[in-house]
């Protein structure tokens, strides 16, 4: 028995499943996968958020799923879906994003679980995400099951610029992914460019699975509430996210102390963050001298952004390092307010200045910026209609359902014996948005 099989399932809605219908021709209605995710899940973060999504959407388009993710998190039900947690041993709980030994011994359960679901079960796919893509090589070799790479970021990227000890052996982590990316049936990358670089290295089928807003826009009605606690007057800058170094709080905080030396009526809140970075970024603000202007309000459930999102003048995305487009950006402009970004790639590969305000990733820049939006009511509306619209055509479920079922559909074709062409032919063409 290994040890991952200790672990009770979660409940699931019942379904069909693959081996009972097999759905029409080239339909991914009928299919099933095995999801194999390497976090908890759900929690409110990036990934966990995305895989959240994705059940929905593969829920909806009658794809049974095998969802394996650690041990740790709440409770989620979809039709059709099982949940299976690795029995991880409680010191592996809150494991953060990124490399770690701690993430590789949990991956390590992971796979277990995998692997006995494997055993036991007939599957069409398996839908891989992160490091757990070198697992779905596994079985593709053993079981000669298909995958469709779930493409967040660039693992050996991800990887050096953690550990740049490790820069001098980035060729075997590059040489790694380049051959996850050549064997993957489909790639599905997050952003047009990881979209790129997954046709570069001669990926069979790209379908980019871009993010989206779960944001209702009719709940972001402003109460004051917020604004009353803080004791704000003036405009409202507002962060929400984790305060990992890449996401530019340094270069935030700095920026906020040039437009408040230049008299800006605005105060900045940010919420999200561990004890840990709140205590360090607080700090830095006292230095700098803005700390009766700055207020860190820590984590905040997700299921209600839009009621913070809502006492919001001016909301920003600071970020300085990373190829994917943030997933904050589309709920930000969901819910109307004007969005100000760096003008880094991994928000100018998808937005330009007819939907936000870009500025350059320097304190004197930015900070300038944020005197400018303050100033200037009427192009704040302006960004934050365009934003709304941009995110209403592109980017809400509707939109992720389209895209995961032309992957699927796909998929289908394939392991049915229709996809269009050899698996060895020419790298399909990623469409951009």
């Amino acid at each position: 028995m290994t040890p991952a099989s200790l672990e009770p399932e979660s409940r699931s809605v019942p379904s069909m499943r693959g081996s009972e219908q097999r759905g029409v021709s080239g339909s991914p209605s009928g299919l099933r996968a095995l999801v194999i995710a390497p976090h908890e899940f759900y929690i409110d973060r990036g990934s966990p958020i995305a895989v959240d999504v994705l059940m929905r959407a593969l829920s909806a388009l009658n794809v049974a799923v095998d969802l394996v993710v650690y041990r740790g998190g709440q409770e989620r039900l979809y039709q059709g879906v099982t949940i299976h947690r690795a029995h991880t041993p409680g010191w592996l709980r809150d494991i953060r994003p990124g490399f770690s030994l701690r993430k590789l011994a949990a991956d390590w359960w992971l796979f277990a679980k995998a692997r006995e679901l494997m055993a036991r079960n007939r599957y069409d796919i398996v839908h891989a995400g992160e490091e757990a893509v070198f697992a779905a090589m596994w079985f593709r070799a053993r079981r000669r099951v298909p995958f469709v790479y779930d493409m967040d970021s660039s693992l050996a990227e991800q990887l050096v610029q953690g550990q740049p000890l490790l820069r001098p052996v980035a060729w075997i982590f590059q040489w790694c992914e380049r051959r996850a990316i050549r064997a993957a049936l489909a790639v599905a990358p997050v952003c047009n460019a990881l979209a790129a670089y997954a046709a570069e290295r001669r990926a069979q089928h790209i379908v980019t699975l871009h993010d989206i807003s779960q944001l209702d826009p009719q709940t972001v009605t402003p109460t004051g509430a917020l604004r009353d606690r803080l004791h704000v007057r003036g405009l409202m800058l507002m962060y929400v996210g984790n305060l990992e170094s890449y996401q530019g709080i340094d270069l935030l905080l700095q920026a906020f102390a040039v437009a408040r030396a230049q008299d800006a009526d605005v105060d900045l809140v940010v919420a999200g963050g561990s004890p840990a970075h709140i205590t360090s970024y607080r700090s830095k603000a006292q230095r700098l001298g803005i700390a009766s202007s700055t207020h860190f309000i820590g984590p905040w459930p997700a299921a209600r952004l839009g009621e913070l999102l809502a006492e919001a003048d001016i909301l920003t995305a600071p970020r300085i390092r990373g190829s994917n487009t943030p997933m904050k950006i589309f709920p930000y402009m969901h819910s109307g307010r004007p969005l100000l970004v760096t003008a880094v790639p991994s928000h100018t590969q998808i937005l330009d200045s007819s939907v936000c305000e870009l500025a350059a990733a320097q304190p004197e820049a930015f900070g300038s910026a944020i005197v400018q939006l303050a100033r200037d009511p009427e192009r704040r509306r302006r960004l934050g209609e365009a934003g709304r619209q941009f995110v209403e055509r592109n980017h809400v479920f509707e939109a992720h359902l389209s895209r995961v079922r032309t992957l699927y559909t796909h998929v289908a074709a394939s392991v049915r014996g229709q996809a269009d062409g050899p698996p060895d032919g020419p790298p399909v063409q990623p469409e951009l948005i």
